[in-house]
């Protein structure tokens, strides 16, 4: 009987410390551990569109996922019909990645 009572006891109190919120509830800042941030859209300004070379010049905000400060660049489009999208002048949101050492944008939405 003392056995079934400890036993019980033992079960209880692993039940309650295993599920307590304040362990489900720890969250890790990957910024501290230094882990890249998930990819984000940037905010941006167009500045120049070069159709004919795919490239487009924007002065951006920090790239957080990159690890980048703002400054103004030149980029390569991953598909030539993004340029199409926007045009000079334009605030922009866009998604840009390094594709073998290349800047590249992936995706251009206007702002919000």
């Amino acid at each position: 009987m003392k056995l079934r009572a400890i036993l019980s006891a033992g079960a209880l109190a692993f039940t309650a410390f295993a599920i307590n919120p304040v362990f489900a509830q720890m969250n890790m800042d990957h910024a501290k551990m230094g882990l890249a941030a998930a990819p984000g859209m940037t905010d941006g300004e167009v500045r120049k569109i070069d159709k004919d070379a795919g490239k487009i010049t924007i002065k951006h905000g920090d790239i957080k996922h990159m690890d980048m400060p703002g400054m103004t660049m030149v980029f390569v489009a991953k598909d030539k019909a993004l340029l199409d999208k926007t045009s000079v002048g334009a605030r922009i949101q866009f998604m840009a990645t390094n594709e073998n050492g290349q800047m590249t944008v992936t995706d251009i939405q206007p702002a919000k």
